[in-house]
């Protein structure tokens, strides 16, 4: 059965203070597990809205941060990288990675 990727990818995360980045999880990402289940533990990040220093290590091409792939992240930093930008205030992430939401107050 071929799936179509459009219906896989998540919505593009964006955060209280701005910072927003793509997390996606399939059988046809950088993450482990490599299917379309979860939960996973390794997530793909991509096209950060600016240089982020705790995802550069995973960057497919560090010296273009933005416009790049970051394959296989821990799902940990992808939660650190939400609590450094204050939390999300809309997006989607994959199972398996904490949807650390933004206070509507501050």
């Amino acid at each position: 059965m071929e799936h179509d990727f459009q219906s896989r990818m998540n919505k593009r995360v964006e955060c209280k203070d701005g910072f927003s980045m793509s997390v996606q999880a399939h059988d046809g990402a950088y993450c482990e597990p490599r299917n379309n289940e979860g939960p996973y533990h390794h997530v793909e990040v991509g096209f950060p809205s600016e240089y982020e220093e705790l995802l550069i290590a995973y960057a497919e091409d560090r010296s273009s941060a933005t416009k790049t792939v970051y394959g296989y992240v821990p799902v940990q930093v992808v939660v650190n990288v939400l609590a450094k930008h204050g939390g999300m205030t809309d997006g989607q992430l994959p199972d398996g990675v904490a949807p650390l939401k933004g206070s509507e107050t501050d």
